[in-house]
């Protein structure tokens, strides 16, 4: 029985934990918060640094955000910014990140095989179900997307960096900075529409709304999305990195 390390690398934190083949929990979740400025070099230590209060694992798999491509970091969106996101972006941080092999990086830190994905599709692969064509949506410093056909991982559109209006990205326009300043009621209305938005364009036979602020949908917002829509477990996060190795292609 396999044994994965499971690291989730958002916008405000980063957490750990070491799970078996069944999703069982080895150790209870370590976390750390995301510090700014991040180059990549700092994040692969907080991830060894973490993985050294958990017990031995057999392999990894980190999510993080942004565009991820067998490993390699093709863009970030908040680990470029100086101090956190939606603060100025550093060009420095931009070269640094762009084309880093995170997981040759990893695995030369831990000596240990490693996935390195979206962590809106590390989410995504703890939710579905593996029927029909399934969307992952996450919530929380941005917007987080991810696509499953029978059960299988489909190449990464980047959804948040898509315009939506007044030249906000998606990024922005559902970000947690917005939604502080708009309050959840008026928030969960911009989900909506950014959901009915979607739905024509992808005609899912699930959507999932995941990430640590789908709480924060209003009731009757929640009423509103449709029967094919699932309101999910933020835990799914770790559970994914266990069941992500085998939904993606490996090479």
């Amino acid at each position: 029985m396999h044994t994965t390390l499971a690291i989730d690398c958002g916008g405000g934190g980063i957490k750990a934990s070491v799970l078996d083949s069944a999703g069982t929990l080895h150790a209870q979740p370590v976390r750390a918060t995301t510090p700014y400025p991040l180059p990549p070099t700092r994040l692969v230590s907080i991830i060894r640094s973490l993985a050294e209060q958990l017990p031995r694992a057999e392999r990894v798999t980190v999510g993080m955000p942004g565009m991820i491509r067998h490993g390699v970091v093709v863009a970030t969106p908040h680990y470029v910014c100086k101090a956190g996101p939606r603060t100025r972006v550093v060009p420095e941080l931009v070269a640094a990140w762009s084309g880093y092999d995170m997981r040759a990086a990893v695995g030369e830190a831990l000596r240990l095989p490693v996935l390195v994905l979206n962590d809106a599709e590390v989410h995504g692969c703890g939710l579905v179900t593996g029927v029909g064509l399934e969307m992952v949506i996450t919530l929380g410093t941005g917007l987080g997307n991810a696509i499953f056909d029978a059960g299988v991982l489909a190449p990464h559109a980047e959804l948040s960096q898509g315009t939506v209006k007044w030249g906000l990205t998606f990024d922005e326009y559902l970000g947690e900075h917005e939604r502080i300043r708009l309050g959840d009621a008026h928030w969960s209305r911009r989900v909506r529409k950014v959901v009915d938005s979607f739905r024509p364009v992808y005609l899912w036979d699930r959507l999932y709304i995941g990430g640590g602020n789908a709480r924060r949908l209003t009731p009757s917002t929640v009423a509103r999305l449709g029967e094919r829509t699932v309101l999910a477990n933020n835990a799914a996060g770790i559970l994914g990195g266990v069941r992500a190795w085998d939904m993606v292609r490996q090479d």
